[in-house]
């Protein structure tokens, strides 16, 4: 990929994100930072040294968990997808927290850790989402099971919510949470206290204190995203304190090219865009490959010098092109601002999302794996 697109970072903004979302939260609560899909796209071995004040780490996969071991990560680290059977031994070998929802997991373990150290085991309620987990009449052969397993210790009890974020009546997500809670009850019953109990995502560290229970895990906030607009709303409804919530990404690129076209040039694959006056053209280097979805064209606008530069014409795989003929003095090379601040201009993944037709997680998680992540202070940004 090329080095004239990169992200940048705001070095504080993780952790100043974390703290935010710990103010409605008692102290004694773990916090579990989600840093799965490349942290969000932010770039996981550039934001988890940022987020020095987590308690856990969650990711997805077996091959995210060992990356995190990799980059030094000593600290709890919990894998909320299925690990390949045929893999369990590398996880567990990595100290890795296991999220279980097929018996033949917990079999495999048994066989992998007989006579060993335990593997901490999460298993995941299902309660609503229609996804991952056990349905709660299950629990009872799952907590059998797991009696009989050597070397299979259950730490942690989970669940999800499936229609907390995206709207202003929670009576849905509170029926998972009684589903939830009557769930905790039977596995108590039987025998078993596992001290990790979580469900909280973002949306609801923020809105119910009722489901911190020991461990919150937070994704989206700790990027300094809120979930959706109805989470904000609210938010800001109630009568706490609202997160203020910082954004950690800035995407930038520069301008490659400068040109002037007369009025009637087209611009761009399918001629889709036309030019009305004697236009000033730039070529910037950044197209679908890097994660700025096509649908952009002749919608979204970027920032050059603080002022707002239409994108016209298609996006390409490799490239974009704007129109800066009302900006002065843009330069061979200039910088400019895909996604986030310049001066008193704001792009914003919500704003980008709108435009897109999507939300806010897809923007910066769409994002090149391959881009250049830059960490720097938040004055060294604040032009833009």
């Amino acid at each position: 990929m090329s080095n004239l697109v990169w992200i940048e970072l705001d070095a504080q903004a993780p952790d100043h994100n974390m703290n935010e979302i710990r103010k409605g939260v008692q102290r004694d609560v773990l916090f579990c930072a989600v840093v799965k899909s490349n942290a969000y796209g932010h770039g996981v071995r550039q934001v988890v040294p940022l987020l020095k004040n987590a308690d856990w780490f969650a990711v997805n996969s077996l091959e995210e968990g060992l990356e995190l071991r990799e980059i030094g990560v000593k600290k709890p680290v919990l894998l909320l997808g299925h690990v390949p059977i045929s893999q369990l031994h590398d996880a567990a070998k990595a100290e890795l927290r296991l999220t279980v929802f097929n018996r033949e997991t917990i079999a495999a373990l048994s066989k992998i850790k007989a006579g060993g150290p335990q593997v901490r085991i999460h298993l995941k309620i299902e309660t609503g989402t229609g996804r991952q987990g056990i349905l709660p009449e299950q629990i009872p052969e799952y907590i059998r099971e797991i009696q009989d397993a050597d070397g299979v210790m259950l730490e942690g009890v989970s669940t999800h919510f499936a229609n907390i974020e995206d709207t202003l009546n929670y009576d849905y997500s509170h029926r998972q949470l009684t589903t939830f809670k009557k769930a905790l009850e039977d596995i108590q019953k039987m025998g078993e206290n596992p001290p990790i109990i979580h469900t909280t995502c973002t949306a609801a560290a923020v809105l119910f204190p009722e489901t911190h229970f020991s461990m919150i895990r937070a994704g989206i906030g700790v990027y300094g995203l809120w979930p959706s607009r109805e989470t904000f709303l609210s938010a800001t409804m109630r009568e706490k304190s609202v997160p203020d919530l910082k954004p950690v990404l800035t995407w930038k690129t520069r301008a490659i090219q400068l040109k002037s076209l007369p009025e009637g040039s087209f611009v761009g694959y399918g001629c889709s865009y036309r030019t009305t006056r004697k236009t000033r053209v730039a070529v910037l280097p950044i197209g679908y490959a890097d994660g700025y979805d096509r649908s952009l064209g002749n919608t979204a606008y970027v920032l050059v010098n603080g002022k707002r530069a239409p994108v016209i014409g298609r996006i390409c795989m490799n490239l974009s092109m704007i129109d800066v003929t009302d900006i002065p003095k843009v330069t061979l090379e200039n910088e400019v601002v895909i996604l986030g601040r310049w001066g008193n201009e704001v792009i914003s993944a919500e704003t980008m999302a709108g435009w897109a037709q999507t939300i806010n997680y897809e923007i910066v998680t769409r994002i090149s794996p391959f881009l250049e992540r830059k960490v720097v202070n938040s004055k060294d940004r604040a032009q833009g």
